[in-house]
């Protein structure tokens, strides 16, 4: 017999809020940043706050994980330690590293995850991770479905998967750029953000190809249609990303990717199911296009593709509303059925190439009057990033989450029973030793009634059965104060019978898959140095942070500007490449040649 599989769908919070809201539209488990040493060092939280939202997570049996994931220096050890312990002690499920230093430090039986920033790409990689102890690895968002399959066949631990949010061009925890050009390390949670900025991308000759664009800078991923093939290779938590997005962002893509789960999952049967309890009833109809977004793609899951970047802004575009028919002195007209309204955000990128917004004053017959004057081109497309209407909804409440519950009012020897059973099968009834009194008029009705008024707990009567011989009379008084005490009990039993995931015990000493680890492997400590020598690696370099060379190649990215234009020598319709190699991308003072290593099908960018 098959065992039930369970699909988590993973949120991410930067507070507390943004923590409970994402476990009441739909979250299965929730990512958010410890204190300190977390990869976003904006995004840290109290551990009160992360003990709040545990405790309120649990409830639907949904899970915490705490992002501890940047690399630490030796003096940074002890406090991290000593933090590990009260994020343990505060009932987080999993601590999300990247530095493997903490595996030889003195540690509560907490369970952990790999971070994507330890670079999860290979079977051999992953394997290794697993037998040291981690449960749940985060992989590369560069790997394809064969790719992720294949390491899916080598491991038992759980492969998580980005499917929604921005995207890093270099391989995670394998770029340098924000240390090298202003000192601050992607890897200690400060990137500067250098894949954003505007490039000239100049060939040896200093001949201009493309002028001032933003050709490092990624669409967003959107990988709502490739779940069930995520599924079916092997993926097991889906993850969202955006510890740094606000609670509507959070509200709008959680509820969105619960939708198209559940939908998966009720087709698949009984083989699969959600990671936690509940079900959501939202006011709104989530929308990816209506949240930041940079423009979509599902990167390279199904191969190598053009039109990866957003080459006109890092800013939002949000969604496609229609072309400029015509321009007047003080308005437009554009095509399109969308809905527009006062105090929306239109956003173009006129005619050079320059990206322009403004809120809208009002819309009369698809007429659009800006605040200010805008001279909008005919043939100009216009998109919307900012909804009045739609952050209206989601500025209010906007999900409500219930566990369904079958509730059973029976009679017994000596009175009556009070059973609930909830989805999760956790259980409670309770004896209300009353006389029993025939009851002039039917009473079902009214005990049903009584019942089924659960108001602001977390639970929703699905069924109530009244199991009598006889027409009993109960007082709803007494029907009232036994159902709040159901309640209460099982609500007690639900924290009773939660039970966190243990770390795996770890019986014999892996051998990594190297002998040899570079800059890359970002060991930063001497615990970081102790492990990697435990596990049979002779020859381990500083981590960049602590010895930069000016040679070393700061980005590794699958992303190719040479295939983005049509020069890919391995590709048969190429173009011809009228420019002459290497080519260098400038910024100001910042100047990085790119290298293209076409045999592995990836670009190296070094310091010019």
């Amino acid at each position: 017999m098959l065992s039930t599989k369970t699909i988590e769908l993973l949120s991410p919070a930067k507070n507390l809020e943004c923590g409970i809201e994402a476990i009441n539209h739909g979250a299965d488990a929730v990512y958010i940043g410890s204190p300190r040493f977390g990869a976003r060092a904006a995004a840290g939280n109290s551990v009160s706050d992360i003990e709040a939202l545990v405790n309120y997570a649990h409830l639907y049996n949904a899970k915490i994980y705490v992002a501890l994931n940047t690399i630490l220096k030796d003096e940074e050890l002890s406090e991290a330690e000593k933090l590990i312990h009260q994020i343990y002690n505060a009932g987080a499920d999993a601590l999300i590293i990247q530095d493997m230093g903490i595996l030889e430090l003195d540690l509560p039986p907490i369970a952990l995850h790999a971070s994507t920033q330890t670079d999860n790409r290979t079977p051999e990689k992953v394997k290794f991770l697993e037998e040291v102890g981690f449960s749940q690895i985060v992989l590369a968002r560069e790997l394809s479905l064969k790719q992720i399959e294949a390491i899916s066949k080598q491991t038992t631990a759980k492969l998580e998967v980005f499917v929604h949010g921005a995207l890093c061009v270099s391989y995670s925890g394998q770029c340098y750029a924000s240390e090298a050009f202003c000192g601050r390390s992607a890897n200690r949670g400060e990137c500067a953000q250098y894949c954003r900025l505007p490039y000239t991308l100049q060939d040896a000759t200093g001949k201009n190809i493309i002028t001032e664009k933003h050709l490092l800078s990624l669409k967003d991923l959107n990988r709502s249609v490739n779940l069930e093939q995520l599924i079916n290779a092997g993926v097991s938590s889906f993850k969202i990303e955006g510890r740094l997005k606000d609670v509507d962002y959070v509200k709008n893509i959680t509820a969105f990717y619960r939708q198209k789960l559940d939908a998966i999952l009720s087709e698949k049967g009984n083989n699969y199911k959600a990671a936690s309890s509940g079900k959501c009833i939202y006011t709104f109809t989530p929308n990816p296009e209506k949240s930041f977004s940079r423009g979509f793609t599902d990167y390279f899951l199904n191969g190598q593709k053009q039109n990866l970047t957003s080459p006109d802004t890092p800013k939002s575009m949000g969604e496609f509303i229609g072309i400029v028919k015509r321009s007047e002195r003080n308005c437009f007209a554009i095509s399109g059925k969308k809905e527009l309204h006062n105090g929306d955000g239109l956003c173009y990128v006129d005619k050079n190439g320059k990206f322009t917004g403004f809120r809208v004053n009002k819309v009369e017959d698809r007429k659009i009057f800006p605040f200010e004057h805008s001279n909008v081109a005919a043939g100009i497309s216009i998109y919307r990033n900012f909804d009045k209407e739609f952050d209206k909804c989601l500025s209010a409440k906007s999900s409500e989450r219930k566990i369904d519950l079958n509730i059973t009012l029976s009679e017994n020897p000596v009175g009556f029973t009070l059973s609930a059973c909830g989805e999760d099968n956790n259980r409670a009834s309770l004896m209300i030793p009353i006389n029993k009194e025939k009851a002039n008029k039917p009473q079902n009705e009214n005990n049903v009634n009584q019942l089924g008024k659960l108001g602001n707990t977390i639970f929703n009567a699905r069924n109530i059965s009244i199991d009598f011989t006889q027409n009993w009379f109960i007082p709803s008084s007494i029907l009232v104060d036994y159902r709040r005490k159901l309640i209460e009990k099982l609500m007690s039993v639900r924290k009773i019978n939660y039970r966190r995931e243990i770390r795996r015990k770890v019986k014999n000493i892996a051998i990594y898959p190297s002998t040899q680890l570079t800059y890359l492997g970002n060991v930063s400590n001497a615990k970081a140095e102790q492990f990697y020598q435990k596990h049979g690696v002779s020859t381990i370099a500083l981590a960049y942070e602590l010895s930069p060379q000016e040679d070393e190649v700061l980005m590794f990215t699958k992303y190719c500007i040479k295939y983005s234009l049509g020069w890919c020598p391995k590709e048969s319709n190429k173009k011809e490449n009228p420019y002459h190699e290497p080519f260098y991308l400038i910024h100001n003072n910042v100047k990085m040649k790119l290298i293209f290593d076409c045999k592995n099908c990836e670009t190296l960018l070094k310091k010019g």
